[in-house]
């Protein structure tokens, strides 16, 4: 009899645990279907620059300032020349104003400078722009040869840029938010909820880095330095729940 007892008291508790979890699981999915879901999704497209700008200096010493201009007058048409003949119109060459400084010489046995000028320096920076990229790249890797000629070049910056940049940007955002929608619903599968109306979207910053880059910055990342870009974003989107 007490063995009986025994197990009408397991069976009316399994019974009871069995109506708690079904109440429970109902109540879960009902709390569920009213809050909404956030969901982070991401889209990327490889692009080719379209324009780049190549900075250079023309570097010059010599015993005066005098000295030195004239031999930037001289160097100044040969690093053209050489510029035109590899393609890029004179139209495309800006010869910005020249900057120098005096150089003096140092005392050994005080440590100290003295008034004496020992040289001076001066550098006369260029710009040279161009649609074709190819062009910018060859010069930027050839323009060294003019230390053949006696002209000692300094490379500033190879900039590349893309210049449909804004509109690549909506296109970007819109697929972000739809890879956003597919992960939410497959998120909600598993619960047998779908997913609903946007109540939220909060674009994320755009990262342009080189192709095979992995790299993210809370600021975002603008990359000039390379032809090929990778253009992601992200958008951060607040699905409701149905």
């Amino acid at each position: 009899m007490l063995e009986k007892f025994e197990k009408y008291q397991l069976v009316l508790l399994a019974l009871i645990l069995a109506f708690g979890l079904f109440f429970a699981t109902k109540y879960a999915v009902n709390t569920l279907s009213k809050d909404g879901i956030t969901v982070t999704g991401s889209a990327y497209e490889i692009v080719k620059s379209d324009s780049g700008r190549l900075s250079i200096d023309i570097n010059i010493q010599a015993k005066t300032k005098a000295a030195a201009y004239q031999i930037m007058k001289k160097q100044l048409p040969l690093v053209t020349k050489y510029i035109t003949e590899k393609g890029i119109p004179a139209e495309n060459i800006e010869i910005k104003n020249y900057n120098g400084y005096y150089s003096y010489k140092y005392n050994q046995s005080t440590g100290n400078y003295t008034n004496e000028v020992d040289y001076f320096k001066l550098l006369q920076p260029m710009e040279i722009t161009s649609n074709d990229v190819n062009k910018i790249k060859e010069i930027s890797l050839d323009i060294q040869s003019l230390l053949d000629q006696g002209i000692d070049i300094n490379i500033r910056q190879t900039a590349y840029y893309y210049s449909k940049l804004s509109d690549l940007k909506v296109k970007l955002l819109e697929a972000a938010t739809d890879d956003a929608k597919q992960r939410a619903a497959a998120m909600l599968k598993a619960t047998n909820n779908k997913v609903g109306n946007i109540q939220s979207v909060k674009m994320g910053v755009f990262q342009i880095t080189e192709v095979d880059s992995t790299s993210v910055s809370d600021m975002g990342i603008n990359d000039t330095s390379t032809i090929d870009k990778k253009v992601t974003a992200v958008a951060n989107v607040v699905f409701k729940i149905k």
